[in-house]
């Protein structure tokens, strides 16, 4: 668990899965993280667990970014490429434009790099200027790796943006 001045980041409890199907069918957070549309609540529960457990595994980097003990956002691994960590992360649009986003990319970064990656990448869609100022208030910097993704029947095009920790 790491707490910041206003927020905490660790694993998922039972008692956020309310919370976390929210975040996973807002269709405002959907038109910028890819996350798959659920056929039923039963899929939404389901995706719940399966992010629950891997935020207890050392194989996955996935927290739960929390105000007040209360669900708002969260971390997680996109892809491990053995020191390199490529990371998502969401915060619930009511919280959005509060700085909650870099708070928690901050001590996230932080950690990673004291379990030993050198390296974390975060990509966005380019129209997510949001999410881009994100990781330059982080200590980001852009780099020339770029994706063409279709989702939900449009073409985004995905930038990327990296730290490498100074040892």
């Amino acid at each position: 668990m790491i707490k910041t001045k206003r927020l905490t980041l660790k694993p998922y409890e039972d008692g956020d899965q309310e919370n976390m199907i929210d975040l996973l069918t807002n269709e405002q957070i959907k038109e910028t993280f890819m996350i798959p549309d659920f056929q039923s609540l039963e899929q939404a529960k389901k995706m719940f667990q399966k992010l629950k457990e891997y935020s207890y595994s050392s194989e996955h980097y996935e927290r739960g970014i929390y105000l007040q003990d209360k669900l708002i956002g969260f971390l997680n691994d996109v892809e491990i490429k053995g020191q390199q960590i490529e990371l998502g992360y969401v915060i619930h649009p009511n919280h959005h434009n509060q700085g909650f986003a870099t708070e928690a990319l901050e001590v996230a970064i932080k950690e990673l790099f004291q379990l030993g990656y050198t390296e974390v990448v975060t990509g966005a869609f380019e129209e997510n200027v949001a999410s881009c100022k994100v990781m330059i208030k982080c200590g980001m910097s852009r780099i020339e790796r770029e994706d063409k993704i279709e989702y939900h029947g449009k073409v985004h095009n995905c930038i990327y943006y990296i730290i490498k920790h100074n040892s």
